[in-house]
């Protein structure tokens, strides 16, 4: 295959609200129009949070099942709901069960989660993610079952070395596909040189993306289509076509198309669906 890159979106997540970009999607419908303007601008997968009607975040397997058939009436992009946050895990898996999206993402490793404002001098939230392998082992479980791909998101060198007791007691499937996720308060710092590092410790025959946090995205995704690897971009992780932050994008689409338009700069084109789906071994 000629070299291709997996442009991913994230569509909503779970922080980001409209007092802070008006464009953040909440409902079935919202969430799948973005993923239909994510799509026709070149992304072949969408990164899923569920939001009630308020923005809150929820894990009802009814909402995911309404955000599914919203997005497939719309267009045919690859799926992967998220697992990742606070509370038990099995309310944090009970939509993989349920709806069945071609990947599931999970968190490899617990940590301190925090934003900090250095013109308040404060911290604007500060909460830990708290993944014991008990509970990763859990979703994996719940994922081979529902045969979903597991997409395993690294914030740090340790969670991407989680692995191997994973491989060994068969609840991983080579090969693997990891999400970098970069510049987190907390985790690994936002660096071409740690984005190298994370690359190399991944098994050679894994595919993975880097997830470029804020002001960090546009770095990040230069650095990823220089290693060779996938990207993701999104109102998840960050509002703005610049990395000043002076420009914000009004869709998600708006973010792809930037992406879009750096890898063909950098002599990469954008996988198909078609095509994203045979790079992650998801088979037709």
């Amino acid at each position: 295959m000629p070299d291709k890159v997996i442009v991913t979106c994230a569509l909503t997540g779970v922080l980001a609200t409209r007092e802070q970009c008006p464009w953040v999607p909440y409902t079935p419908a919202e969430i799948a129009e973005e993923a239909r303007r994510a799509y026709e601008a070149g992304a072949a997968l969408v990164h899923i949070h569920g939001r009630t009607e308020e923005g809150r975040p929820t894990y009802e397997p009814s909402v995911f099942a309404a955000i599914r058939r919203e997005i497939e009436a719309r267009c045919p992009v690859i799926l992967n709901f998220s697992t990742g946050g606070i509370g038990p895990m099995e309310g944090r898996v009970a939509h993989i069960r349920e709806v069945r999206p071609a990947l599931g993402a999970l968190n490899m490793g617990s940590m301190n989660y925090a934003k900090y404002s250095a013109r308040r001098k404060e911290f604007v939230f500060d909460f830990v993610f708290e993944n014991t392998f008990k509970g990763i082992s859990y979703l994996l479980r719940v994922m081979k079952e529902a045969h979903v791909k597991p997409e395993l998101e690294c914030f740090d060198v340790g969670h991407t070395n989680s692995i191997w007791p994973l491989l060994d007691q068969d609840l991983l499937e080579r090969p693997l596909q990891f999400s970098f996720i970069m510049g987190v308060l907390g985790g690994i710092r936002a660096t071409a040189e740690n984005l190298a590092v994370q690359a190399r410790e991944a098994p050679p025959d894994s595919t993975w993306e880097v997830v470029g946090i804020s002001h960090e995205q546009w770095s990040m995704v230069g650095a990823a289509l220089a290693l060779g690897g996938n990207v993701r971009v999104g109102l998840e992780d960050n509002f703005y076509l610049d990395s000043r932050g002076t420009q914000m994008a009004r869709s998600n689409g708006e973010l792809v198309e930037k992406a879009v338009r750096m890898a063909r700069d950098a002599g990469r084109e954008p996988a198909s669906v078609a095509e994203a789906r045979a790079l992650l071994s998801l088979g037709p």
